[in-house]
């Protein structure tokens, strides 16, 4: 049975059109089963009706012309249930109703089961006989799991409009229709209207063989000259951003040269050419390799690198095959769109002609995403159901707030676009005069907003007002290098951040790598890396790395005003901050002794496990500062990891567990006057940054993105009025209902032009 669950399942995956996949499936399963008659009723988009959709057994002509309400016939009672519902003899039961103009009088055996999706019933696959007998259980549980597994292919037909096309029996596509939306994740806030403009990568990874070669010497010159040429692409696409990118971002194509190096992936390469591989099977089989390697690990941003790395391999292999791009027109407001959209690619679009980017794979974590989000391109990336196959010349918005991507938008869509682009432009123009002003309540409360920091966003965040940095994810440079990076290598770009920020604090997360998220060079195998060894575990088992990095942090900060502040990750022990806190004092003192005049670094825990939160006050009580994770803390509480498609629904921030929590965190450094800040996605918008200030939060760090808007709302509130709102708030018992409400009072006190309501 597993043998046919599969051959079904992936003839069904290959056809053409949704309309073939459905044939092919009630063909499939009547054969499978060896019965007379196969249907499959889909669910109409008012969830009120089935339409019988595809059947092998009965008449042809009454596909797409009978539909059955859902307190109708033992299918609406499938669906109403939400169960399998298996007869002997169907004309029997209560519910029962004669469809003559089918054909099914005579058939009396009906088993039907339902075809549900993230606990929505989206369809009813049956299968009925003559014969007066009951399916057995083996035939039931078959169907059960073809159904299980079949909910994906009929979700994603819903989601691109198939479904509704196929119910509505017009002919047309769901590209066809106007106003026809697809959804991913915004990449990029704001609006984008234009045509567009589908581009292709220069070449497949997947379609090399690997072939051995005779000729090691001329393979490693083609190679040579094929790297080169890359390299040379990368200095031109950098040179063509350097006077519309600060230079945090241009660092991005040194990154990429980097990878090029012969210590790199370079190198690799040729190590395979060198044992008898051609060029581009060599090629291949190391980035295939580099890519898997990636894309396994649970940090976002570093998984995200996968797509970096691959992106070079096609740009190298396209050398390797002598293949040019062909010349791409590009009309004067252009929405570009691919499977994987890289920077390369968006360097090849006039800068005066680009309005918005769409991608099917990639993240908020991409490098693409880091760039648009500098030009202030709207994108929207992960949009996994858009057939950006076909969409070529379509007119598209972009919607980089909501995630969506609209084709053939309406007039009155557009209209209704265009308003919200005038309100963004206008209230950015607005927050920009903020951005000297201090972050303070109309009641004096004083909340200093600051930034997240990885590889880039040193100017942006000067620029919009950032106070100083509460993350510095220093595990990014690590990234960079085949090897530790040495004391003097770190303390050098630990040093730009901090000149770039004097006189203002600066906050270092400690090398937080682990089984979610392992360097190339020190490879970590775990079964479940969430629970592993990682953050904080890791450099207390390796005191030497801990060493250095605490020397060349102390070291940067020498002879500056603002403050270094180290930060200690994934701390669930007294004993590991204790055994931290005396390796910075030892590497404090060698640091002195070497004649370097620096100051006594605060130390600080952040507070991202349950465990933490239980022990808030006596960790508050030993160091300088408490700093809430909010997204791991979150992930951990909820026990959701929000990357996961088929949980992601479950990750509430605001979820009434999470915001007990953060208050036990406030109270508890309250009560020992201990600095408290959080760094975070919460950080980052209206309710969460509202609810923070209530409960005590004296720093939110955040993407700078979010800052000017979070500076607008809590300067325009009061905290006795925010205190008042939590109080309601921890009563609550639901994420909706906080929600509802927090919005509900934004939007009284004249603050809801910062809140995602445009829909």
């Amino acid at each position: 049975m597993l043998n046919t669950l599969r051959s079904i399942v992936q003839d069904v995956a290959g056809a053409g059109s949704f309309r073939e996949q459905l044939n092919l499936l009630v063909h499939d399963v009547r054969v499978a089963l060896g019965t007379e008659v196969c249907s499959i009723y889909l669910m109409s988009s008012s969830r009120e009706e089935l339409l019988l959709a595809a059947n092998e057994g009965f008449k042809p002509e009454a596909v797409g012309s009978v539909s059955l309400s859902l307190d109708q016939g033992l299918v609406g009672l499938v669906a109403q249930r939400a169960e399998p519902i298996n007869l002997n003899n169907a004309g029997m039961h209560p519910r029962f109703i004669l469809i003559p103009e089918i054909g099914e009088e005579a058939f009396h055996a009906f088993l039907g089961v339902p075809v549900i999706d993230h606990r929505q019933v989206l369809g009813v696959l049956v299968v009925q006989q003559r014969e007066r007998r009951k399916f057995d259980e083996s035939e039931e549980a078959f169907l059960v799991t073809l159904s299980a597994q079949l909910a994906g292919i009929i979700a994603h037909a819903e989601a691109t409009g198939d479904v509704a096309s196929l119910i509505a029996d017009s002919g047309e596509s769901a590209l066809e229709r106007a106003d026809a939306i697809f959804r991913g994740v915004g990449g990029t806030p704001g609006i984008g209207k234009g045509t567009a403009v589908l581009i292709h990568p220069p070449a497949s990874l997947e379609a090399v063989s690997d072939k051995v070669t005779d000729d090691v010497s001329t393979e490693l010159q083609v190679l040579d000259r094929a790297i080169e040429s890359v390299r040379e692409d990368i200095r031109r696409i950098s040179q063509q951003f350097s006077s519309s990118l600060p230079r945090e971002e241009l660092a991005l194509f040194d990154v990429y040269l980097h990878m090029l190096d012969d210590n790199a992936l370079a190198g690799d390469i040729r190590d395979r050419v060198r044992k008898g591989s051609w060029a581009q099977g060599a090629l291949k089989q190391v980035i295939h390799e580099h890519v898997r390697r990636f894309e396994a690990m649970e940090d976002p941003y570093i998984r995200e690198r996968g797509a970096d790395v691959k992106d070079l391999g096609l740009r190298v292999l396209g050398y390797l095959q002598d293949i040019r791009a062909k010349k791409t027109y590009f009309p004067d407001a252009t929405i570009l769109v691919g499977e994987e959209v890289t920077p390369g690619m968006l360097a090849e679009v006039p800068a005066d002609r680009l309005r918005g980017i769409v991608s099917v794979r990639g993240s908020v974590n991409s490098h693409l995403a880091i760039l648009a989000q500098s030009l202030d391109i709207p994108a929207v990336m992960g949009a996994i159901d858009f057939p950006a196959a076909n969409v070529d010349g379509i007119p598209l918005v972009v919607d980089g707030f909501y995630g969506e991507v609209i084709c053939n938008p309406s007039t009155a869509t557009i209209e209704h676009y265009e308003t919200l682009m005038a309100g963004e432009r206008a209230l950015a123009e607005e927050l920009d005069q903020l951005r000297d002003y201090k972050c303070v309540t109309l009641d004096g409360w004083r909340v200093g907003l600051w930034v997240n920091i990885g590889l880039t966003g040193v100017g942006r965040s000067l620029d919009r007002g950032a106070e100083g940095i509460g993350l510095f994810r220093t595990e990014i440079p690590f990234m960079t290098k085949d090897r530790f990076p040495s004391e003097e290598e770190q303390r050098v770009i630990y040093r730009e951040h901090m000149v770039a920020f004097e006189p203002k604090p600066v906050t270092m997360r400690t090398l937080d790598v682990g089984g979610d998220k392992a360097l190339s060079y020190f490879p970590i195998s775990e079964e479940n890396p969430f629970l592993g060894w990682r953050g904080i575990r890791v450099t207390l088992d390796h005191p030497e790395i801990f060493m250095v990095q605490a020397r060349a942090m102390l070291k940067a900060n020498a002879g500056l005003k603002g403050d270094l502040r180290i930060m200690l990750p994934m701390i669930t022990s007294i004993s590991e901050v204790e055994e931290a806190m005396s390796l910075v004092e030892r590497a404090y003192q060698e640091v002195l002794e070497e004649g370097v005049e620096v100051k006594q670094p605060q130390i600080g825990v952040m507070v991202e496990v349950p465990a933490a939160v239980y022990q808030a006050k006596r960790l508050a009580s030993m160091v300088d500062f408490l700093a809430v994770g909010s997204n791991d803390l979150t992930q951990y509480m909820l026990a959701v990891d929000r990357n996961n498609p088929r949980v992601a629904d479950l990750y509430h921030e605001t979820h009434p567990a999470v915001l007990t929590a953060l208050r036990d965190v406030a109270k508890a450094a309250q009560t020992e006057n201990t600095y408290l800040g959080i760094c975070g996605e919460l950080a980052g918008n209206a309710v969460g940054a509202v609810l923070l200030m209530a409960m005590g939060y004296r720093v939110l760090s955040m993407n700078e993105t979010s800052l000017p808007k979070v500076k607008w709302v809590l300067r325009n509130v009061k905290r006795s009025d925010a205190r008042r709102m939590l109080a309601r708030v921890l009563r609550m018992d639901t994420h909706e209902e906080v929600q509802a409400f927090m919005h509900q009072q934004l939007i009284r006190a004249g603050l809801g032009r910062v809140l995602p309501s445009h829909h």
